[in-house]
């Protein structure tokens, strides 16, 4: 007799919600029975999971996907679609409160009613996740199976009491929010990005424990929001893995926007006061202590690797690097493969969504595809963004590398001064004594947008030559990286030339 799936909840159980859960975790969901053997088995739904799944099942591979929570892992659920669709309405409250600078007049202040910000966000979520439903992927062949994966042999998967057998397996079972080892924290309690958008109510006063990607994001939108906002952070300036100068524009702006910024912090300790919670820290070796309504952990990542028998299949992982992988996505056992956060640096859906790709044709055509050979972008979505693709300067730097820098602010794009727009720039590294892009960033408040057009450049091997050869819109942000190459080309005259030139204008005229 087959068994019904334990009902899942994710508060608020809405309209939204339920169609949501409806789509990815239905109730009323009977597994399949399995098949005599599978080409994959792939635990994990999250993006690495599905675009395996799908890919593979639509090259007509028998294929199981097995999840035990929310087909659409993190991205769907807890990640880039939630939190896009909640910074997305905190740009508009900026454009609101800076609209006196476009000439236009709001009457009274702009009034955000957070409880409709977050049913928002809920609407176009469930509208989202009919894309990435158990019946969307039944129907494209794949056999989708609800509940709790292990290994239980060296070609077998258990779930839900029954066994699949596998040519090949992959793990794609995602990573979790850490919990930041703070005395009192557990016992105070605080938010995550698996339960932060969760909330219909907004926290008056909320701390961020961490000044990476996803605790700038969402400082910067809860401040936009009305919550007052302190962000506490070890190092002595936020997304202090980016681009110095990129940082130091997104710091600025936080600052001029009213965040506490509590940089190169000891958490001491936190402890509860009825309804509000006291921070403890050292700062700059100064004590301190702050009273907050909510904390929010954005502190880094954890592999999920337990639970599914990884030693007893020759598996080795590590508990916060993951799985171990080759450039192959090759697992210590040659069957099993793994993608997406289990196993890489590039905590991306766009890099699981890659490393998908590899996975495929590895495994089902005996592919020799490298992750060391992807080109990858990425953006932090604070505002202004930050984009960048390939090497920093430092990663020069330790590989021995010489580089020229070609710099070019915003302020110098036409678009961007009309936009009101002009903090930001891209830089754009090349080989020295060549044109050759070894690495971009973008600044800018749409960079994600932009970055494309260098990424796809260091893919193609395009130079700036030749960018500079593109005819760009006029007048567009992207102008910017035309400019860039401009000047590039400008450094290939030679004085020789330079004085060719200036004598022929004066002959001409």
């Amino acid at each position: 007799m087959p068994t019904l799936m334990e009902k899942v909840v994710v508060p608020p159980m809405d309209v939204h919600n339920q169609t949501l859960v409806s789509n990815v975790h239905p109730s009323d969901w009977v597994n399949p029975e399995s098949k005599d053997k599978y080409n994959l088995v792939v635990i994990g739904a999250g993006t690495a999971g599905l675009v395996t799944a799908a890919g593979a099942a639509g090259l007509g591979a028998k294929v199981a996907l097995v999840e035990k929570h929310l087909l659409g892992g993190d991205c769907l659920n807890v990640g880039c679609v939630p939190s896009k669709a909640v910074i997305r309405s905190s740009r508009v409250v900026a454009d609101i409160m800076d609209a006196s600078n476009f000439g236009v007049k709001v009457a009274g202040s702009a009034e955000v009613d957070f409880a409709a910000v977050m049913e928002r966000m809920r609407r176009l979520r469930a509208h989202i996740s009919h894309h990435d439903s158990a019946q969307r992927f039944k129907d494209l062949g794949v056999d989708i199976f609800l509940g709790n994966a292990r290994f239980s042999g060296p070609d077998t998967v258990e779930v839900d009491g029954k066994t699949l057998r596998f040519k090949k397996a992959v793990i794609a079972s995602g990573a979790r929010a850490v919990d930041p080892p703070v005395e009192g924290l557990a016992e105070a309690g605080y938010l995550t990005n698996e339960t932060v958008f969760n909330l219909t109510e907004r926290p008056r006063r909320l701390a961020v424990i961490g000044g990476g990607p996803i605790g700038c994001e969402l400082a910067q939108a809860f401040g936009r929001l009305g919550s007052e906002v302190t962000l506490f952070h070890s190092g002595s300036h936020i997304l202090n893995r980016e681009d110095s100068d990129a940082a130091a524009i997104v710091q600025k702006t936080f600052l001029r926007e009213g965040i506490r910024l509590v940089l190169d912090v000891k958490l001491k300790k936190i402890e509860r006061k009825g309804n509000e919670k006291i921070i403890h820290y050292e700062s700059a070796g100064k004590p301190g202590s702050v009273a907050v309504d909510e904390i929010l952990a954005g502190a880094g990542r954890a592999p999920n690797v337990e639970g599914l028998n990884l030693e007893a299949v020759g598996v080795k992982f590590d508990k916060r690097e993951g799985v171990l992988v080759n450039d192959y996505l090759q697992t210590t056992n040659p069957a099993i493969y793994a993608a997406g956060d289990i196993c890489m640096k590039w905590k991306f859906t766009h890099a699981a969504d890659a490393a998908a790709r590899i996975v495929i044709q590895n495994t089902l055509f005996g592919g020799k595809k490298k992750l060391s050979a992807l080109t990858m972008p990425w953006c932090t979505y604070t505002d202004p963004e930050i984009a960048h693709v390939g090497m920093y300067e430092r990663d020069a730097k330790e590989k021995g590398i010489e580089i020229t820098t070609f710099v070019r602010e915003l302020k110098e794009v036409d678009r961007a001064i009309t936009d009101g727009e002009e903090e930001g720039f891209v830089k754009i590294h090349v080989q020295k004594g060549k044109d050759k892009i070894l690495g971009a960033t973008i600044v800018a408040r749409h960079a994600g947008e932009m970055i494309s057009e260098l990424t796809l450049a260091i893919v193609a091997n395009v130079g700036l030559g030749k960018i500079a050869q593109a005819i760009h819109p006029y007048p567009t942000q992207a102008e910017v990286i035309k400019q860039a190459a401009d000047a590039y080309n400008r450094t290939r005259l030679t004085p020789f030339v330079k004085k060719l030139f200036t004598a022929w204008l004066s002959w001409s005229r």
